[in-house]
């Protein structure tokens, strides 16, 4: 029987979505996500933070105070069917260590969630490095989810379809271009990042990161990376967010692997949670495959870090 264990999926205290302009309160029912996950057979889910503008008002010290207790409460009551994914205030440097400690010792929480950007501010940034090394001391996965308040571009095209549909994507691919190019993935190897939505456009750019690499630094235009982008890239985890397009499914293994390709349903804001899985079933590729991207996968992740 086949493991299912959702890597992408949310939940939302109220007081969070009536801080914000674009959730809705289906993002608050646990219990409908429960149901479906008994019809269809998930054993577990991820609840990861799916970014949103709270902080606006509330201020992000408030937002992971608050989201943090409300999720570890969910966790309390369904041990054995949602694993955490942290908030952490990441503009304050000297918080974002003492309530990852908090949600980690005393709420419960197997890892941490973060955006692709903050204000503009990737991933690379100094203020991240602390956290990484603690990431790779205790084995904390990072969820990263598509940041949605003022992605890349945003300041050209705000629109309401353009910005989620690409906007949105790219923003994830310049966080993880941005993790390569700083070297961040070269110092911290053993860090286990989850990039949503197959790591936005980066397993289509698989050939151009390598080529134009190789060309510029043919003339000393490019730093060495001491090896080629995929080499890096390649040790990443990405989700599926809740696709069921088969031709984006073989490219992302193509870079990724069936080892760090792991199934996800975006829920709630996609519903249709069967259409995803039976595009990874039909795929033409060997059973073990399947059974590691739909659930395998992200059970060994978390077992190394039991």
């Amino acid at each position: 029987m086949t493991l299912l264990i959702d890597s992408h999926s949310h939940w939302l205290p109220e007081e969070i979505i009536t801080n914000a302009h674009f959730f809705h309160k289906g993002f608050s029912d646990i219990e409908a996500q429960l149901k479906i996950m008994d019809e269809i057979g998930i054993r577990k889910a991820v609840l990861s933070y799916p970014s949103s503008d709270a902080h606006l008002k509330l201020g992000n010290i408030a937002v992971a105070r608050i989201y943090n207790d409300n999720v570890a409460k969910i966790l309390k009551c369904y041990p054995d069917r949602f694993i955490g994914a942290a908030v952490l205030p990441i503009d304050n440097s000297t918080q974002i260590l003492s309530e990852l400690k908090r949600a980690t010792q005393e709420l419960g929480f197997k890892a941490i969630s973060l955006s692709s950007s903050y204000n503009g501010r990737y991933l690379d940034e100094p203020v991240f490095l602390p956290l990484f090394k603690q990431a790779q001391k205790e084995g904390y996965p990072i969820f990263v989810h598509s940041q949605i308040v003022n992605p890349i571009g945003f300041e050209r095209v705000d629109d309401p379809l353009l910005t989620p549909v690409i906007e949105y994507i790219f923003d994830i691919t310049v966080c993880i271009g941005k993790l390569l190019m700083s070297g961040i993935f070269k110092d911290y190897p053993e860090v286990k990042f989850i990039f949503a939505n197959f790591g936005g456009a980066t397993p289509f750019l698989k050939n151009r990161f390598d080529g134009t690499y190789s060309m510029l630094r043919s003339i000393n235009f490019v730093k060495d990376l001491e090896a080629r982008p995929t080499d890096y890239l390649k040790n990443i985890y990405v989700d599926t967010g809740g696709d069921s397009t088969k031709a984006n499914f073989l490219i992302c293994l193509e870079l990724f692997g069936s080892e760090h390709t792991l199934w996800g349903s975006d829920w709630p804001g996609k519903k249709n949670i069967l259409e995803g899985i039976n595009a990874l079933r039909d795929l033409n590729i060997s059973e073990e495959d399947k059974e590691n991207i739909l659930g395998g996968n992200l059970e060994r992740l978390f077992s190394s870090n039991a």
